[in-house]
């Protein structure tokens, strides 16, 4: 796998410092009205080298400065792949391979690099940069093999967790696809859809029941917090209070605060 499982960047987006295609416009108006660079870098309110800069690098040779043109070269090079710093720094790429050879982790390498080079900016990298230049090919700077050095000796990158995987799932949960038609389709009333609104730092919480048909809404009061058992009971004698008619299904959020609650859940 050439990226290595890690994500490629697909080019980036022209925003921060770089100039906006409004700018652009700017420019080539103020251009054609003979502006000098500083009067254009006043009206715009950026440096006079920025203005130079983009007349230099984004003008079509043989032409006349363009927005839509500038616009255009300027994404073409911010999405162009740029040297890899490990690839050019041969002496910042030895002493990586030779800690991560010692089965250093690569944050560690960070860390000792500063340490060990504290006045020397070429000698710094940051764990994501060992970590991509290991496992993105197209990045070409540490050989794959190095990573047997890893702690995890992996050859591919991988998720913390699988697809689809998450954290405190609920044990047998019914999933929202075995929903029944009805519900799905709000023809019939009485299938209630559930969630929680938590309050400040997480403190207090109030349980929302919402009738799919209708939108009609009720609100569950949580006083006493919002564990597995005290929704459980709050959220079943609200529901007790409706008509057997109106107590078909009930879907609800995948948080555990719900495990235990016997009902359809989302």
């Amino acid at each position: 796998m050439d990226a290595g499982g890690v994500r490629p960047r697909r080019g980036r987006e022209l925003k921060g410092r770089c100039l906006t295609f409004a700018e652009r416009e700017e420019i080539a108006v103020l251009r054609a009205e003979g502006k000098s660079l500083r009067q254009m870098a006043a009206v715009i309110g950026r440096s006079p080298s920025t203005i130079s800069r983009e007349l230099s690098r984004n003008t079509v040779r043989g032409s006349s400065y363009r927005a839509t043109s500038a616009q255009v070269l300027a994404y073409e090079r911010a999405s162009r792949p740029k040297p890899a710093k490990l690839h050019v720094n041969l002496e910042l790429r030895a002493k990586v391979e030779l800690d991560l050879q010692k089965k250093y982790s690569p944050e560690q390498i960070a860390g000792r690099l500063k340490r060990e080079f504290p006045d020397r900016e070429e000698m710094r990298v940051s764990p994501e940069t060992i970590y991509q230049s290991l496992y993105v090919q197209s990045r070409g700077a540490l050989k794959q093999e190095l990573t047997r050095y890893l702690r995890t000796g992996r050859g591919l990158r991988h998720p913390s967790r699988k697809t689809g995987q998450r954290k405190n799932r609920i044990p047998d949960m019914i999933n929202i696809s075995d929903r029944p038609a009805e519900a799905s389709d709000r023809a019939v009333p009485g299938n209630w859809e559930g969630d929680l609104i938590i309050g400040k730092g997480n403190q207090t919480a109030i349980g929302t029941l919402v009738e799919r048909s209708t939108n009609y809404t009720m609100l569950v009061h949580l006083p006493d917090g919002y564990t597995a058992e005290k929704t459980r009971d709050a959220l079943t004698s609200k529901i007790q209070t409706l008509p057997a008619a109106l107590r078909r299904t009930l879907t609800w959020d995948q948080g555990v605060e719900m495990r235990g609650v016997e009902t359809g859940r989302r």
